[in-house]
């Protein structure tokens, strides 16, 4: 879809006017952007006197976010982690037993080897989680810092097309 005025990229957001743009919206705004008019795009980010300290304040949430994922991440796989072990270990002190059948021992000893592969598997998702939050996390920085760029770039591209509107002096 096109954008072709600020009409329509307010509607799309739900809002109805920049001053309600929040910082979830405006990572959203930047992920529209390419789909917009360049005139239409400058003239809304104009309208943004402190967009750097706008655009650093959504890059701040969205590391405390990363960092409190990770955090809760990290807490839980160590959780998981000693079940495990614990797990383990009674069934360790179950084949210690010195009275089991060939059977009874074998079983333990197939628990204790399917205890470490569900522990790798556990392992291997929580890699593949991780790296999509990062995938995530650097999506939303870029975002916010093509915003910046724009908003930059805009500015230079006015400044400079004032420039060239100006008169001649011969």
């Amino acid at each position: 879809m096109r954008y072709r005025n600020e009409a329509e990229i307010m509607q799309e957001l739900g809002i109805e006017s920049w001053r309600h743009l929040s910082k979830e919206k405006m990572v959203r705004f930047a992920a529209m952007m390419p789909d917009m008019d360049t005139e239409v795009a400058l003239k809304i980010v104009e309208q943004f006197p402190a967009f750097k300290d706008f655009a650093m304040d959504a890059v701040d949430v969205m590391e405390k976010a990363h960092k409190s994922t990770l955090s809760a991440n990290k807490q839980s796989q160590e959780f998981v982690h000693q079940a495990f072990r614990e797990i383990r270990e009674i069934l360790r002190n179950e084949l210690n037993k010195g009275d089991l059948s060939w059977e009874e021992k074998k079983f333990l000893i197939e628990k204790i080897q399917e205890t470490g592969k569900l522990e790798f598997e556990k392992d291997s998702e929580n890699k593949k989680f991780l790296d999509g939050l990062l995938k995530k996390v650097v999506l939303g920085a870029g975002a916010a810092i093509a915003l910046g760029i724009v908003f930059v770039g805009g500015k230079v591209m006015a400044e400079t097309k004032g420039d060239s509107e100006e008169p001649l002096e011969a």
